[in-house]
């Protein structure tokens, strides 16, 4: 065995450990100023959800080796588990940013309408351009949870809380909502709720999991019937998204970690390094260890 180098990841536990302000346990996190968000400039894995807004001035992020540029009047969503690296911000940015445990987050999303609308846009758009109200209002949203996280003698101060993020969130879902009007919209159907149950079920389970009958099981749905679903509510095939998940975990692995790629194989559920190494050719036209030496070649 040769080093076994993890990738790092990043919580609101960890942060909290260090000292953090603004805070409720290990499941809430407020930052106002863009340069003590905790988006590291090396690879790290987010375990925490994040949302975010910019006031002013630019900043720049990787996610799962893709770059955005957050400029103002940008709102921002990241989800748990994503793989995070050189986040800058630049001179003079401003914007506020609230960090949400996976449990907190679940507590109330469940009960937002359409939710999974902000769920499958962010996906694809993690960055999207909000209006002088929407951003007035979310930015009020901010300002009232912050000063509710910060009292700490009040008794019911996570409850409410909860309610205004969830507010918050309904704010930024109608943006959403507004915006894919302007481009024709999305066929809002039971569907995309099977939709968003898929993508979860794939965050949770993909590192074990690739088979779409597996998933259809899992969800008492046929696999054709998911398959159909998902390519109609998505544009693409359940095992497309599978495999992007799949990838996106051995691009980080292979880039980030030393860990060899039999190590990586094991971990991931491939039968065996030669397993591993078709799979990766054929999604990035080269082996795992070219990657290795080249990632900029995929």
């Amino acid at each position: 065995m040769g080093d076994t180098t993890e990738l790092a990841s990043v919580s609101i536990a960890d942060i909290v450990g260090r000292g953090a302000a603004s805070h409720i346990d290990d499941d809430l996190l407020l930052f106002d100023d863009p340069a003590e968000i905790p988006m590291p400039a090396r690879a790290c894995r987010i375990n925490d959800i994040i949302i975010g807004l910019s006031l002013g001035g630019s900043s720049t992020y990787t996610a799962n080796t893709v770059e955005y540029t957050v400029n103002e009047g940008d709102a921002i969503i990241i989800p748990y588990g994503q793989v995070i690296e050189r986040y800058r911000p630049q001179p003079g940015a401003k914007g506020i940013c609230i960090m949400m445990s996976r449990g907190f987050f679940n507590e109330f999303v469940n009960d937002i309408h359409e939710m999974s609308l902000l769920i499958l846009f962010s996906r694809s758009n993690p960055v999207f351009t909000l209006e002088e109200g929407e951003r007035r209002n979310v930015a009020g949203y901010f300002s009232l949870i912050k000063e509710k996280v910060d009292d700490e003698g009040n008794l019911f101060r996570k409850d409410v809380a909860r309610h205004l993020i969830a507010a918050m969130i309904c704010e930024l879902g109608n943006a959403i909502n507004r915006m894919l009007a302007y481009r024709g919209g999305i066929k809002r159907t039971r569907g995309e709720s099977i939709f968003t149950d898929f993508i979860r079920l794939v965050e949770d389970n993909y590192k074990r999991e690739r088979r779409v009958s597996w998933y259809g099981g899992q969800m008492c749905i046929s696999s054709k019937y998911l398959s159909e679903t998902v390519k109609n509510v998505s544009g693409r095939a359940p095992n497309d998204w599978i495999d992007n998940y799949v990838m996106t975990e051995l691009r980080a692995q292979l880039r980030n970690t030393t860990k060899s790629v039999k190590e990586i194989a094991a971990e991931m559920n491939f039968r065996n390094q030669s397993f591993l190494g078709k799979y990766f050719k054929e999604h990035a036209g080269m082996s795992p260890v070219a990657y290795r030496r080249n990632p900029a070649g995929a």
